[in-house]
């Protein structure tokens, strides 16, 4: 089962993680989700369980538990769709995007 683990303190370390989880079973894998610029923590991530019912017993024991101070938050993962984030919908009718209104005319600039 994969199980998300949210509110981490930004300084704990993946080892960390994965010790904390494994108290309860097996891990087959523990990651902190960084951000992709600065390499730091951004709070969450992800935890791996092959027995669903020990990774069950570490979400029901583990969610809303003090770790470095903070009050994690542990459930089951769902899985994203593709694409990320749902259909971008179009403006519907004559709204165009853009700061200049309907005083636009061809050549694609601002005349006035």
């Amino acid at each position: 089962m994969n199980i998300f683990v949210g509110s981490l303190p930004f300084r704990l370390a993946e080892a960390e993680l994965r010790e904390l989880f494994e108290a309860y079973g097996e891990v087959s894998s523990a990651r902190i989700i960084t951000d992709k610029f600065s390499g730091k923590s951004r709070g969450f991530g992800f935890v791996e369980m092959p027995d669903d019912a020990e990774a069950q017993k570490a979400i029901d024991e583990l969610n809303n538990s003090q770790v470095g101070g903070r009050t994690i938050v542990v459930n089951k993962s769902v899985e994203r769709k593709e694409g990320g984030g749902g259909e971008r919908r179009r403006p519907s009718g004559n709204q165009r995007g853009g700061s200049y209104g309907s005083d636009r005319r061809s050549g694609g600039g601002y005349h006035r």
